[in-house]
């Protein structure tokens, strides 16, 4: 026996419950998990509304780190004492322990603590997916981002500097402006501000390359004001709420615009689509390339008091719970 945050039914936060929960010994190919560290993330607050559906009671989260405590027959790529890593298609990480297939899990380099390997592991893939895949970021690109520094974008704006491309990064307060400019930001917007008018004056004429919007509902018909002709639109979030319906004629009035809603485990299908993935990553933060900001850990029993905060805006870089 075990514990773990369920929820029975779709609310705010006060759906999240403490409770004991019975984990299975590892069958073929399995491996159990003992958690040290939980990242916590936008979807989990989708899944615990039900704007994404789960089938309840469920246990919500998708990524952590810990230690492997056994595994099933057939597993040849993990021992007993392995530090792993994971991002997962399918809730369960606010556990203290969990069976995983074992070739979804990656090892966890020396250099990268349990904490910093919780928060990067879906955050730092969807980056690497956002700028190495959906849109294969070069030298000169002009991006605009939101959320610049919440835990992807916070990734995104260092990454992409790293690419060469110019950066305009939008964010919610003069605080996380300061600390968009810290990560690399070349320019600096406040979303309480006419911030269409002014990534316009940033882009200059041409437009920007390329937007990552994980905002959703209420920035989604502004970044697109801002994407030059030909221009790509990636939509990946919906902190606001969801983008309403919209006739593709849109794209068109605004000079044959493209638009994309990625999802990461479509990007990582294979064992060796999600080992490259994650090298990727962790071999950039081995270099400093990408520092990881974790603003604020939980105790994993008050994950309520941290989709508050969340949602409320009250976060600057990544969340971490803690079993």
């Amino acid at each position: 026996m075990t514990h773990a945050i369920r929820i029975h039914s779709y609310g705010g936060p006060e759906v999240l419950s403490w409770e004991t929960i019975e984990v299975p010994e590892p069958g073929p190919g399995q491996a159990r998990v003992r958690h040290t560290a939980i990242g916590l993330n936008f979807i989990d607050t989708y899944e615990r509304t039900g704007l994404y559906p789960l089938q309840l009671p469920a246990v919500l989260g998708r990524e952590a780190a810990g230690v492997v405590e056994a595994v099933g027959p057939g597993v040849s790529q993990l021992k007993v004492g392995d530090r792993i890593a994971y991002a997962f298609n399918s809730a369960g990480a606010y556990s203290e322990v969990r069976v995983l297939p074992a070739e979804r899990l990656v090892r966890i380099p020396q250099s990268v603590d349990d904490n910093q390997a919780a928060a990067l592991m879906l955050k730092g893939m969807t980056a690497q997916m956002l700028l190495r895949q959906t849109y294969r970021v070069r030298k000169g690109n002009v991006l605009l981002v939101h959320a610049a520094v919440g835990g992807v974008g916070s990734i995104l704006v260092q990454w992409a500097k790293h690419l060469g491309a110019t950066v305009i990064a939008v964010v919610g307060s003069t605080a996380k402006a300061e600390r968009a400019r810290e990560l690399g930001a070349d320019h600096v917007v406040l979303a309480s501000e006419d911030w269409v008018a002014q990534v316009k004056a940033a882009a200059g004429k041409r437009g920007v390359d390329v937007v990552y919007d994980s905002v959703g509902k209420d920035t989604f018909f502004g970044s697109l004001d801002c994407l030059r002709p030909r221009g790509l639109m990636v939509t990946y979030g919906n902190a606001s709420g969801p983008v309403p319906p919209m006739a593709p004629l849109e794209l068109s009035k605004r000079g044959s615009l493209f638009l994309t809603r990625p999802t990461l485990f479509h990007y990582i299908p294979t064992r060796a689509s999600l080992v490259r993935a994650a090298s990727e990553m962790f071999d950039l933060v081995a270099k400093s390339v990408i520092t990881v900001q974790i603003g604020q850990t939980y105790p994993l029993q008050d994950a309520a008091r941290a989709h508050l905060d969340l949602e409320a805006r009250k976060t600057t870089g990544s969340t971490v719970l803690v079993p």
